[in-house]
């Protein structure tokens, strides 16, 4: 049997190729180094020298999101039609689509929501939603005092299908009358999973709903099927990079080459609440000194806080303090546990230096 010369070259390298393997089996050495090794910087520093980046192509970029608020008519015109705004491109979509319903919606109620955070609670949304909607039917008087006189059950006892009836209801059948969403990233860790996608597409194809909404993941239309990006959705995409950093989004997202630190907790704790009303921050105060003043409890009792926030004149019922907490636990400053006995009481995950640091850090 002859065995040309591309044969034979080619014999020649299979052949080394695995002496080399053979050889370099028994050579190599497994390295002890392990991740934890690694000297990881503090959280805090290293968000503050990423702050001090200078930003580069301003002009550019300023130029940039000038063109998109030339669209700002368009995309009202389109809301009123029906569809529903997807934003999608590279940067932070956040400031731009909140620009546009300061100044483009005003005339519609509009209600956000931040997809970014961890968890989100789709009921306490769409019950807000509801009595938002009802409360700006009964401004604009287009509902009947009969159609009021029968809404005796408070939408916070009522199930999902009936809220999302009130939303997809008969009254204000005008195309000028809608509730806009806002959802910050609707591809975000909290509202990724299908269920919550199968109520987000519920509450859009509601008529008196329109939703503006903004995705980061390459991946993100593989959470919809055909009829919710169609129908239900009825998306309009728009492509808007605008190369704006993610602060606001990345600040609930530990850095990959740092470990958190107590300033930092402290830190990304006051600047959410400082995003809430003063009455908020009070009864947060309430509850945290109560936490530090008593550290062998487990937390503070319901009914404590909300006796303690009525004196203070900070809540007039059970249902403001309610909504302050809803707040509280998406923001995941505060969570619920039950004591020994039975009773369900409130508390702040912090350590009670980063609990001392954040309370300075509000009272100033």
């Amino acid at each position: 049997m002859e065995i040309n010369d591309g044969d034979e070259e080619e014999f020649g390298f299979s052949r080394n190729y695995f002496l080399a393997k053979d050889l370099g089996s028994t050579s190599i050495k497994k390295s002890t180094r392990k991740i934890s090794d690694i000297d990881l910087v503090d959280e805090q520093e290293l968000r503050e020298a990423a702050a001090n980046i200078e930003p580069k192509h301003e002009k550019e970029i300023i130029a940039l999101t000038n063109s998109y608020k030339k669209l700002y008519s368009r995309w009202v015109f389109e809301l009123r039609c029906g569809f529903g705004l997807l934003m999608y491109g590279f940067g932070s979509k956040k400031v731009l689509i909140e620009d546009f319903a300061s100044t483009a919606l005003t005339e519609y109620p509009v209600v956000v929501i931040n997809g970014y955070l961890q968890s989100i609670n789709l009921k306490q949304v769409i019950i807000a939603l509801a009595e938002l909607w009802w409360d700006h039917l009964k401004t604009k008087r287009k509902i009947s005092s009969s159609a009021v006189a029968k809404v005796q059950q408070p939408f916070s006892s009522r199930s999902m299908d009936d809220l999302l009836a009130v939303l997809d209801g008969s009254q204000g059948e005008e195309n000028d009358s809608f509730l806009c969403v806002v959802i910050h990233n609707i591809d975000g860790p909290g509202l990724r999973d299908s269920e919550s996608q199968q109520y987000l597409a519920r509450i859009a194809s509601c008529s008196h709903i329109r939703i503006v909404a903004s995705i980061d993941h390459v991946n993100t239309p593989l959470l919809w099927d055909k009829k919710m990006v169609h129908t239900q959705f009825n998306w309009y995409w728009y492509h808007v990079p605008t190369f704006a950093p993610y602060k606001v989004e990345g600040m609930f997202f530990p850095l990959i080459l740092a470990h958190s630190s107590t300033a930092q907790s402290a830190k990304t704790a006051a600047i959410v609440l400082q995003s809430l009303t003063p009455n908020a921050q009070s009864v947060f105060k309430i509850l945290a000194e109560y936490q530090l003043s008593h550290p062998e409890e487990e937390g503070m009792p319901l009914d404590n806080l909300y006796t303690v926030s009525r004196e203070r004149f900070l809540v007039s019922s059970q249902v403001t303090l309610n909504s302050h907490l809803t707040e509280f636990k998406d923001h995941e400053l505060v969570k619920t546990r039950r004591r020994n006995d039975g009773q369900d009481c409130l508390y702040i995950p912090l350590t009670v230096d980063a609990l001392e640091k954040l309370l300075s850090e509000i009272s100033q």
